[in-house]
């Protein structure tokens, strides 16, 4: 290590039961300048109980307004060699598979670019290298796309799509989750690369309700797999579970629409009243499985407690086939896009522009049809409001 800080306080960090983010800083910093003096710098920061990190302010690579995030110390003679520390974001491959060389192709470009630190994934779902200068971006850009790499979103544009791995790996799934997100990814360039929105939007693909990539959560459009039909019975595998299982305690009862019964012979399941939440299948894997007509639900509208308090994403289609080349989908995301953009603040979430002008609003404006899956929470006073248009003459 060229470069040696105390860090009593960080060291603190590093005496817990889980791995700790300052072993694997100090890793880098045997090799690294930069993360030799992030570590002086944090320690600094903790001792002041305030950040020592300015707005970066714009920076980026030519012919790109998004994908690169502007940092700069405001002590930089303390710690030079974070004067400049900015994070890159490379558009992470669907399902985040990698081949081993790849990822030592991108290790090997960042121990000679950057600080060598990484974050596989961020929350916003790309390859982060953390810790650059100005000056390295343009050379580092030039060369990872020489090798097939791309910058992912950042800035008010869309950002990198993320999916769980559907259906090369998961027998639930019931869209092609990977499919779906390099097809977002490769139709909509310009918006990710080139931030023209009010704000950041998200797209995230489950390949079922179970949603292991959070997207109900995370994401502005929420693609989760669904399907029409009834759920398939194996009868026979559920008098397998019911020798191992309390059928009735842990599956039954557990039914957020009371919508199965258990006599201790026979599973039935009302489909009509089934909200296909995915817990049945979950625990009695071997013997539900979900129907035969594939498609997927979209929801709109949650984000993290950043400008105003967190959401959940709320149905906006109940079931479309999301099949390629997707142009049923593409048409309804533009609409939803140019309402954005024509009525939505600085800053402003979609999912914040909908709780401000109202759902039924929106609705109408980008050509829904109103449908009883999309009742978020249940109306709080008794009066309804006609327009003239819902009005026979």
């Amino acid at each position: 290590m060229s470069k040696k800080h105390q860090t009593p306080l960080l060291d603190e960090l590093k005496k817990g039961a889980f791995p700790s983010f300052v072993t694997e800083i100090e890793k880098a910093a045997v090799h690294s300048d930069m993360s030799a003096d992030l570590l002086g710098q944090v320690e600094l920061s903790y001792r002041e109980k305030v950040t020592h990190w300015k707005h970066g302010g714009i920076v980026g690579v030519r012919g790109y307004g998004g994908g690169v995030i502007g940092r700069y110390s405001d002590i930089p003679d303390k710690f030079p060699s974070v004067a400049h520390f900015h994070t890159v974001r490379i558009n992470s491959p669907s399902g985040f598979y990698y081949k081993a060389d790849s990822l030592k192709e991108i290790c090997d470009l960042w121990d000679k670019y950057g600080s060598g630190l990484t974050n596989v994934h961020g929350s916003t779902g790309d390859l982060v290298m953390l810790g650059c200068r100005t000056e390295v971006l343009e050379p580092f850009f030039a060369e990872i796309t020489s090798r097939g790499w791309d910058l992912g979103g950042s800035g008010s544009a869309m950002r990198t799509p993320s999916c769980c791995l559907g259906q090369s790996r998961c027998e639930w799934a019931n869209i092609d989750t990977m499919g779906i997100t390099n097809d977002i990814t490769q139709h909509y360039q310009d918006e990710m690369h080139r931030p023209a929105f009010p704000y950041k939007f998200k797209f995230k693909a489950a390949g079922c309700p179970v949603d292991c990539i959070a997207s109900i959560a995370r994401a502005d459009m929420s693609i989760i797999g669904t399907w029409k039909g009834d759920i398939q019975i194996n009868q026979a595998e559920v008098k397998n579970y019911a020798a191992k299982m309390d059928i009735q305690k842990e599956v039954i009862d557990m039914c957020p629409t009371e919508c199965m019964a258990w006599d201790g012979k026979e599973l039935k399941i009302n489909n009509e009243e089934c909200n296909r939440c995915m817990h049945c299948i979950a625990r009695l894997t071997k013997a539900l499985r979900p129907g035969k007509e594939k498609g997927a639900t979209l929801l709109l509208g949650s984000k993290a407690p950043i400008v105003t308090g967190a959401l959940m994403s709320w149905v906006i289609v109940p079931f479309i086939k999301m099949e390629p080349p997707y142009e049923e989908f593409y048409e309804l995301i533009d609409k939803i896009w140019e309402w954005w953009d024509e009525n939505g603040k600085n800053r402003e979430r979609i999912g914040e522009l909908i709780e401000r002008t109202g759902f039924p609003r929106f609705l109408k404006e980008v050509g829904l049809t109103p449908s009883a899956a999309m009742v978020k929470v249940p109306r709080r006073d008794p009066f309804f409001f006609w327009s003239e248009e819902d009005v026979q003459k």
